[in-house]
């Protein structure tokens, strides 16, 4: 039997942010798998058919994906925004490849692109990415919340700019204040700061404000935020939205 994986990445949520190489594949797969709210933004075809999971089932979505190829010669299309090798489901299946039986591992695969949201959300502002960066999932799910903070602190100490991916969750309401907080204690207080929600939606909204004044409580899970350093600048523009940039040269040591 001869299936074929495609894992997509649909990129922040406008359709015209959709690669043609992901809508090519969406185009050629049968069966379409999925977190619900990724798989509602599709246009469907008569013949193909979605199996919709919660978000905290990515091992058996992706289980339910290799089967699917693997034992039914399915053309199969794993569905997940932005891009599917950043905090998505490119890692859960390859995972899933090397635990389960030896024929998943010979599934034809491949793994497209797509825009992930720090990336829509820098140029959104600017290019506060322009030098070295890190994203950092802010979720405790999968790691401890030890983890995060060591994370934090190199990243801050080293001069990195950073984006942090599931900043608040109603089931973790507290964990951005508390990156802050350790932010606070390691970066000056006017280093800028950008919560980015639902980039290129109807309900998108950008907050431009610093360190010292972020307020959690303006972040859901659908905001990618970023945090600049003592090298990145805010361009006023009298009348306009301010850019905000990270210089490609550094003067000296961090």
């Amino acid at each position: 039997m001869s299936g074929h994986l495609a894992i997509i990445g649909l990129g922040p949520g406008p359709a015209d942010q959709i690669t043609p190489q992901a809508a090519a594949a969406l185009a050629r797969a049968d069966w379409l798998l999925g977190y619900g709210p990724y798989l509602d933004r599709l246009h469907l075809a008569p013949h193909q058919r979605i199996i919709p999971t919660d978000n905290r089932e990515e091992a058996a979505r992706a289980a339910h994906a290799l089967r699917l190829v693997a034992e039914e010669g399915r053309q199969v299309a794993m569905v997940t925004g932005g891009d599917p090798g950043v905090f998505a489901m490119a890692a859960a299946v390859l995972e899933q490849m090397e635990q389960g039986p030896p024929a998943w591992r010979m599934v034809d695969l491949q793994i497209i692109p797509g825009i992930t949201a720090m990336l829509a959300v820098a140029a959104r502002v600017g290019a506060p990415l322009g030098h070295d960066f890190c994203a950092i999932s802010l979720s405790d799910n999968l790691k401890p919340w030890s983890v995060i903070e060591n994370r934090l602190r190199a990243a801050a100490t080293g001069g990195f700019v950073m984006a942090f991916y599931n900043p608040r969750s109603k089931a973790r309401p507290h964990q951005l204040g508390q990156a802050l907080a350790l932010l606070r204690d390691l970066l000056p207080g006017t280093v800028p700061v950008i919560f980015g929600r639902a980039i290129g939606r109807p309900d998108e909204n950008v907050i431009f404000t610093t360190l010292a004044a972020a307020d959690p409580e303006q972040v859901d899970m659908s905001t990618c935020v970023l945090i600049g350093t003592a090298e990145t600048r805010v361009l006023e523009r009298p009348g306009l939205e301010p850019l905000v940039y990270t210089p490609r040269s550094i003067a000296g040591p961090v």
